[in-house]
């Protein structure tokens, strides 16, 4: 269980690692802030308490037993660059060349360019996949290193997720964790009428995977379920209930902001409300 102080600190990391993508997005006037929004009390619970992540890419003398995270939803990339700049792994500065010609910042994460990112993604429906190599690589190595998947709900859609979803029971690897995005919108709108998902939780159950299901904005709910997702003898999926554009009162549960950059105006209101 986090304490108070641990708790007040983590919100105020994501609400700055929140302001950073409004910023972010808005200053390349493209990119993807509700998801991106959505997933910031997440990534800041994994990437500060979570996670077993070194700041020194590379160079750390326990590198190879990293935890590896890999952000399969890779439109979410100004979360893990915000969350990468919050780490050190990257200078806070580079944020603002977020999708500038010659940038390591690309619209979707290359692993060619930038530390911090174990592989890069983009189309959807491949990074569980990528995550079970992974995980079964480490197993083979005697490796204690988690894996960890961080998809969207309507990245569910692609049937390379449940091929990847029945490997990972096949192959009992107990070392992966998905979460699951679920702010139940899509760029095309709502996921249930774009293609149904629900009953999420019995059909991951029913693909053998131990589940939970977690109010993605609660501090003590994410960091708890990740911590007993490491102890399962199974892979485990955690649904994270969330809300697109969480921060920001005009982007919450708008599908129209899924893919579109904050104006001026916009962005003065939204930095306002995230406490900047």
């Amino acid at each position: 269980m986090l304490t108070e102080i641990e708790k007040k600190e983590l919100k105020e990391t994501a609400n700055i690692v929140r302001r950073n993508i409004v910023k972010m997005v808005h200053n390349s006037k493209s990119g993807h802030p509700g998801g991106s929004l959505s997933g910031a009390d997440i990534l800041t619970v994994l990437y500060k308490k979570a996670l077993n992540i070194p700041k020194e890419w590379n160079n750390s003398p326990d590198f190879e037993n990293r935890d590896r995270f890999i952000l399969s939803k890779g439109h979410a990339s100004p979360l893990l660059y915000s969350i990468l700049a919050m780490k050190d792994i990257i200078p806070e500065e580079e944020l603002m060349t977020f999708r500038k010609i010659n940038s390591r910042l690309q619209g979707h994460p290359a692993k060619k360019y930038l530390p911090g990112i174990e592989t890069s993604t983009g189309s959807l429906g491949q990074g569980l996949s990528i995550g079970c190599g992974m995980a079964l690589g480490l197993k083979l190595k005697n490796n204690p290193a988690n894996v960890v998947v961080y998809t969207g709900d309507g990245e569910l859609q692609e049937g390379s997720c449940w091929e990847a979803f029945m490997q990972a029971a096949h192959r009992k690897l107990d070392n992966l964790i998905v979460i699951i995005d679920r702010n139940k919108l899509q760029i095309d709108g709502c996921t249930e009428n774009v293609m149904a998902l629900d009953n999420l939780n019995d059909k991951l159950k029913a693909f053998n995977w131990n589940v939970i299901e977690i109010n993605g904005h609660n501090f003590d709910e994410i960091y708890d379920a990740i911590e007993t997702a490491k102890k399962c003898t199974k892979p485990c999926a955690i649904i994270a209930h969330t809300i697109k554009g969480k921060g920001v009162s005009f982007m919450e549960n708008q599908a129209g902001w899924h893919g579109k950059a904050p104006n001026d105006e916009q962005l003065e209101q939204a930095l306002k409300e995230l406490g900047e």
